[in-house]
């Protein structure tokens, strides 16, 4: 393993996707070389957030994990659900819960479970002092109604992935919220609101991830010396190349953007 400090922190990686399978292990390497020393790996439901503690015990001090149940997986979700969750959560690599919260886009859960199944976690947070990760997508307005009940028991909470306005931006950081942006930003076709919205974030509430192997940034093909290792394969490689473009939106310099948000990370997730 490449040992390195880096100001490069990677908020939300899915390495437990079965993309990452065959070749996990140049994908760390990768990210360590272009300066992302530490990655976040997302737990979406109990079994890949057990995956994704035994790939903190393989790579520690450089992965850590989640543990949650996206909305996806809510219909699933039960007391018992709760109870391992909790258990998982006090794992020391475990440093958030989440990816936890509302989706109505492909509403694989009913909206009832996909509520039920956020304000347990919700709940659950708050008890046992964990931040929360959390996930959004075309459920704001029952999102934020949520949150805003729930907040003031929380230790705290970023909107991962967003992709949304700047008015919903300004909502979440209300809220005394963190965001995390990711490569949707480099875009032109669906990023344009995104790259309004960064212009509202302060840099003491952003933090940085690729959401890989999802979101590969559109623009990499365009300088051949960043194409993609793997065709449509987003990688914590690129997070860089996404800074870039963040800061460049946020008009902003983008070694200040980095290290406010590796700052912003460590202190989120309580890590070295």
């Amino acid at each position: 393993m490449i040992a390195q400090m880096s100001a490069y922190i990677d908020i939300g990686v899915n390495l437990t996707a079965s993309s990452f399978q065959d070749d996990l292990d140049e994908v760390v390497q990768r990210a360590l070389r272009s300066g992302v020393g530490v990655m976040i790996v997302t737990g979406t439901d109990l079994e890949h957030s057990r995956r994704a503690i035994e790939l903190c015990r393989q790579y520690p001090g450089v992965l850590y994990a989640t543990a949650g149940v996206h909305p996806h997986h809510a219909d699933d979700y039960t007391e018992v659900t709760g109870q391992q969750l909790a258990e998982l959560a006090e794992q020391d690599c475990v440093v958030v819960l989440g990816e936890c919260g509302l989706d109505y886009n492909r509403n694989f859960s009913t909206g009832a479970n996909q509520r039920a199944a956020f304000e347990a976690q919700l709940k659950l947070a708050a008890a046992i002092e964990k931040p929360v990760f959390l996930h959004q997508r075309e459920a704001h307005d029952d999102f934020v109604a949520m949150l805003i009940n729930a907040r003031p028991q929380l230790s705290n909470a970023v909107a991962h992935c967003f992709t949304g306005t700047a008015a919903e931006v300004n909502e979440y950081l209300a809220l005394d919220m963190y965001v995390g942006v990711t490569g949707w930003i480099c875009d032109e076709r669906r990023g344009r609101d995104l790259q309004q919205a960064v212009r509202e974030i302060p840099l003491d509430r952003i933090m940085l991830e690729t959401d890989a192997p999802y979101l590969l940034p559109r623009d990499l093909s365009k300088d051949p010396a960043e194409a993609p290792v793997k065709s449509h394969r987003n990688e914590p490689c690129y997070l860089p190349h996404i800074t870039e473009a963040v800061s460049r939106y946020m008009g902003v310099d983008v070694e200040e953007l980095k290290q406010a948000a590796a700052t912003n990370a460590k202190r989120f997730f309580n890590i070295p």
